[in-house]
């Protein structure tokens, strides 16, 4: 009998150990994600289709590591039966690591656009793209702190900001028709940046899925306030 407390208590450790192991890894498909996004702006304001390529081939890098997470959430459902709180823990580890995963994939897109537009001769346009990755990426690193932290109130905010992302891409999205429209010859790297900030728009998306997943982490409970939507753009081409 002397010996159930001591085996209890290492079992607590065990799991709590695998916890850690699995905020770890996503801490760190966050970051790789942020620097390919960053990277991925680069890229563009530089014109340097070398680095874009990088951004490219490390994408592999984030599917590895969002694989090992679904691998360490499955063995945790399946050794640990966790209920509660510690439910909730796991299956926002999973959540949030498909978020991050498909981050990783607009980044890669974002740089291989960059590689075709750099085929073109440099467009003004293209200058606002970079601020708008600033923004998403910002995003980004604010809501996987706030997770880190286990806080609903900063994920919050970083859920609030996704109008200003969207407004910055409505914005960039009227000026790219207006270069379309003024000259044939500006549609195809217009596309290309169309499609572009259509990227970063989503990565600014998918950072408000996570702090949805850190308020219902804390809460247990979904954030029931309705998203306000900056982008407009449907109304642009009506």
């Amino acid at each position: 009998m002397s010996e159930t407390p001591i085996t209890h208590e290492h079992i607590i450790k065990s799991y709590d150990a695998e916890l850690a192991r699995l905020l770890d890894e996503i801490t760190r498909m966050g970051q790789l994600a942020g620097e390919q996004l960053a990277m991925a702006a680069a890229a563009v304001e530089e014109r340097n289709s070398d680095l874009a390529a990088r951004v490219v081939e490390g994408d592999n890098a984030i599917d590895a590591l969002e694989h090992d997470v679904s691998h360490d959430v499955l063995r945790l459902l399946a050794l640990r039966q966790p209920i509660a709180r510690d439910l909730r823990d796991v299956l926002a580890a999973l959540r949030i690591a498909a978020d991050i995963e498909r981050i990783g994939d607009y980044a890669a897109n974002v740089a291989k656009r960059a590689i075709a537009l750099n085929q073109n001769a440099p467009m003004r346009p293209a200058a606002s793209l970079p601020h708008l990755a600033q923004v998403a990426g910002g995003m980004l690193r604010d809501v996987l702190d706030a997770y880190r932290r286990s806080d609903a109130v900063a994920a919050h905010e970083v859920w609030k900001r996704d109008v200003q992302l969207d407004t910055l891409y409505t914005a960039m999205f009227r000026e790219l028709l207006t270069y379309m429209m003024e000259d044939p010859r500006n549609i195809t790297p217009c596309t290309h940046l169309l499609f572009m900030a259509k990227n970063i728009e989503r990565i600014g998306d998918h950072a408000t899925n996570i702090a949805e997943n850190v308020y219902f982490l804390v809460h247990a409970r979904p954030l029931v306030e309705e998203r306000r939507k900056g982008d407009h753009t449907s109304t642009l081409v009506d």
